[in-house]
């Protein structure tokens, strides 16, 4: 029994450095997508001008946004299970 809960802990410090590592890698997408807005001198994702980079990234940065809600749901439910 010792060895099930000892691998559900570290399979539970796993998720959490997951989560950690995605919230990591949306703070560089708004980075880079602040960046790419000063640049071409376009906020306004509504604007025909809005540059196509920035708006990739943007998408790229929700998706990881939905996975990561996912994941924390998990790791929630995986707490109350334990």
């Amino acid at each position: 029994m010792q060895e099930v809960s000892r691998s559900g802990a570290a399979g539970e410090l796993q998720l959490d450095a997951l989560i950690a590592d995605l919230w990591w890698r949306v703070r560089l997408l708004n980075t880079d997508i602040l960046e790419e807005e000063a640049r071409v001198g376009v906020f306004d994702a509504q604007q025909p001008a809005y540059p196509p980079l920035a708006a990739n990234l943007r998408v790229r940065r929700d998706n990881l946004v939905a996975t990561i809600g996912m994941l924390e749901q998990r790791a929630a439910s995986a707490r109350e299970a334990a």
